[in-house]
């Protein structure tokens, strides 16, 4: 498979602020992906329109990719009856779409314990959207200002995927107080996820949640380098 300029781009991207252990792909959704659907995938999803099928299709095809890459090979990832995907047990993954573009992402369950993945275009947020999404208590100045809403849209929606699997309650975006600043998010259940995004091609953010494990402050340290340095080179 030929690989577009945007692929690979945001594949760069997102390795470079993928924190230890995470997996992280993306690709662009094409005409007929929905044939990458497994046949227990394609009869675990309700969607009957073409265009959603067809992103399921690539997201699902993301994943398998990198679950076989973790000895994972041909794992169907069927769709919950909550409208999560069911990942191999040991596992936690995440997948996301745009109208273009899908990503996934897969770890181990040990240092992260849960994770969630959004992608969205590289464009302002509509303001009736900033309106419902955004709180008081929200920090994003170190976002560049004319992309801040989108990865705060993001970003809410990534924590979301993150601890529901914890916690099982239905969260809002008033529920989620973000910190771009601090590279971090809280629920209003007290629940503390770590974020990375990227601004460029995509906006892509990562919310995840420390395990068992410690996760240390250099690679930590070094992600969130990473990621000032790709904000910085997406706002040239």
């Amino acid at each position: 498979m030929t690989r577009l300029p945007e692929e690979i781009a945001l594949a760069e991207a997102i390795a470079a602020i993928a924190p230890s252990g995470v997996r992280i792909g993306c690709r662009m959704i094409r005409d007929g992906d929905e044939a990458h659907l497994l046949p227990g995938e394609a009869h675990s999803i309700p969607a009957r329109r073409p265009v959603m099928r067809r992103a399921s299709g690539a997201a699902r095809w993301i994943a398998r990719g990198l679950l076989a890459d973790i000895g994972f090979n041909d794992f169907a990832i069927l769709r919950a009856p909550s409208g999560a995907p069911v990942w191999p047990d040991g596992i936690i993954g995440s997948l996301a779409h745009d109208d273009d573009m899908a990503v996934a992402a897969v770890a181990p369950i040990g240092d992260i314990a849960s994770l969630g993945i959004d992608v969205e275009p590289a464009q302002p947020l509509p303001d009736d959207i900033l309106a419902l999404v955004t709180t008081p208590a929200d920090r994003t100045d170190a976002a560049d200002r004319h992309l801040a809403g989108r990865i705060l849209f993001a970003a809410k929606e990534a924590v979301y995927k993150a601890v529901y699997p914890l916690d099982r309650e239905v969260l809002g975006y008033e529920d989620i107080t973000v910190d771009l600043n601090a590279g971090q998010a809280t629920t209003k259940t007290g629940r503390k996820t770590r974020l990375v995004y990227c601004a460029a091609p995509r906006v892509v953010v990562l919310a995840f949640i420390d395990g068992d494990g410690v996760w240390g402050r250099r690679d930590y340290s070094a992600a969130l380098r990473r990621h000032e340095f790709l904000a910085e080179r997406g706002n040239r």
